[in-house]
């Protein structure tokens, strides 16, 4: 086992399955599955969602960016919802935080609940991103990684197996790099997560995988320390 404390970073569009839009209930359960399979394996979990599926705050050109970031938290919170309803109904105890309060539906983000409920083998899924507009989930995972002392960031990617030099559903020739440090991903401006994001995983030193959950098993494969996707981290 590679990792005993990990973030397991979640795109919307991952929970969306093929409609690309909204929640897959099956891609949900299947992913919780394996969720599953990690905590028995020992692993303590933290999870954070984007929310990507319902709204993407960037995208909007009618909206004031700082509202339209607001608007994706809140689809953050739905995808949270569901992935904890998934989990519970298999019997594993789980915990929604969010960084803007909204108790009637969840707790508040609280470092030290977060790592006591790890501790005690619960789920912890982070929801809402930072509370703060301009900042991306890619950010939220690398800060709650930080913050809770999580010994890898698991970076499930839809539709591209790794890091490549290049797009490979453009470019059939791209370069799949199998090590990276994060100076590299900065110098050679490659767009796996946002700058923000990239240098707190390196200030703070957390190694990130990144991988392919088109088949979600690969979450358990790199808990065991199975050599798949890309990972990044400084020689």
């Amino acid at each position: 086992m590679a990792f005993k404390r990990i973030v397991l970073k979640l795109s919307g569009e991952a929970l969306a399955g093929s409609a690309k839009t909204g929640i897959d209930n099956e891609v949900i359960k299947s992913i919780a599955k394996r969720v599953k399979t990690v905590t028995e394996m020992g692993v303590e979990v933290g999870i954070v969602v984007g929310g990507g599926n319902f709204w993407r705050g960037r995208d909007s050109l009618n909206i004031q960016r700082a509202t339209s970031d607001y608007m994706g938290m809140l689809g953050t919170v739905m995808n949270a919802l569901a992935l904890q309803d998934a989990l519970e109904k298999m019997d594993v105890l789980t915990r929604v935080q969010t960084s803007i309060e909204m108790r009637a539906v969840a707790e508040p983000y609280i470092r030290r609940r977060a790592i006591r409920q790890l501790e005690k083998k619960m789920v912890v899924i982070f929801a809402a991103g930072t509370g703060n507009p301009y900042f991306s989930t890619d950010t939220t995972a690398a800060l709650r990684a930080a913050e809770i002392n999580a010994e890898a960031i698991l970076l499930a990617k839809k539709g591209v197996d790794g890091i490549y030099d290049s797009d490979p559903k453009q470019n059939k020739d791209a370069k799949k790099f199998e090590k990276l440090s994060y100076l590299d991903i900065l110098s050679k401006n490659l767009k796996i997560m946002d700058a923000t994001a990239t240098s707190l995983c390196m200030d703070n030193n957390i190694p990130l995988v990144v991988f392919g959950i088109d088949d979600p098993d690969n979450i358990v494969r790199v808990v065991e320390g199975e050599k798949i996707g890309t990972i990044v981290k400084e020689d």
